[in-house]
C-alpha cells in the first residue's frame, strides 16, 4: 500500500530540491531575490502528493490565454480542481513530461472527473511563449489544458505565493535560451479554491490518477 508523504520542509529547501533537476539547467543555480512562501506537510493524509497543512490562496493573476484574451486564474477556475505548472514550451524535459503525465493521468478518467479538472500552464518565457506558439504546444495534451503568458514580474510573484521560485530567462552563447523555475504542479481543490496538495518532480502518472478523483471530491 502507497504511503502518503509526510514531510516538514521549507518551501525554499523543497523549490532546491526540485529545481535543481529543472528545465534546461546546466550551470549552477542562482537563488532568486525574494523568497518562496513557507510550508509545511500534512502527516495524515489520503494523496500520494505532498498535502499542506495550511495551503496556498490561489494566485491573483490576470494574464492572457492562448486566443489572445484576458484570463482571470481565480475567477475562470473557481469551483473546478485546478492543477496549476510554471514552465515553459522550450523545455526539454520537465515541463513536457509532467504535462503529458497529467495528460495521460486524465484521459483514464471517468468523464465526470474529466469535466472537473482544469490544468494551467503559465509560461516562465513569455517574451518566446506567444499565445499562438503556447496554444499549439499544448494543444497535443488535451482540451483540459489551458495557457497563459504575459508580464513575467507578475508571474515570478504568483509563483512565489505558491512556493516556487521562477528566475528570469539566461541566454547562452550557443544562443540557447533557459528558463529556471520550480517543477512542482500546485493542486488547487474546488470547493474553497485552496492549494492543498503540491506535486513534485518525479510524480508518477499513477500518482495523478489516483489523486485526481479525490480532488475533485476536495478531498
Amino acid at each position: 500500500m502507497y504511503r502518503a508523504r509526510v514531510l516538514h520542509l521549507s518551501a525554499t529547501a523543497l523549490v532546491a530540491a526540485v529545481l535543481l533537476a529543472g528545465c534546461g539547467t546546466s550551470g549552477a543555480h542562482h537563488e532568486a531575490a525574494d523568497k518562496p512562501a513557507a510550508i509545511s506537510a500534512k502527516s495524515d493524509s489520503p494523496y500520494r502528493g505532498t498535502a499542506v497543512d495550511s495551503g496556498f490562496a490561489k494566485p491573483d493573476l490576470v494574464l492572457t490565454d492562448t486566443t489572445g484574451k484576458p484570463y482571470d486564474l481565480r475567477q475562470q477556475t473557481a469551483g473546478k480542481t485546478t492543477l496549476v505548472f510554471f514552465g515553459y514550451t522550450n523545455c526539454p524535459d520537465v515541463c513536457p513530461t509532467t504535462m503529458g503525465d497529467i495528460s495521460t493521468a486524465l484521459a483514464g478518467q471517468p468523464q465526470s472527473v474529466r469535466d472537473s479538472v482544469e490544468v494551467v500552464f503559465v509560461t516562465t518565457d513569455p517574451e518566446r511563449d506567444t499565445p499562438e506558439s503556447l496554444g499549439k504546444w499544448l494543444k497535443s495534451f488535451g482540451p483540459n489544458f489551458t495557457g497563459l503568458s504575459g508580464d513575467l514580474a507578475k508571474v515570478k510573484k504568483a509563483a512565489l505565493s505558491v512556493g516556487i521560485s521562477v528566475e528570469d530567462p539566461k541566454k547562452h552563447h550557443d544562443g540557447t535560451v533557459t528558463s529556471d523555475h520550480g517543477t512542482q504542479v500546485i493542486a488547487f481543490t474546488p470547493g474553497d479554491n485552496t492549494g492543498r496538495v503540491v506535486y513534485t518532480h518525479g510524480t508518477t502518472v499513477d500518482d495523478f490518477a489516483h489523486d485526481l478523483p479525490l480532488l475533485v471530491k476536495n478531498a
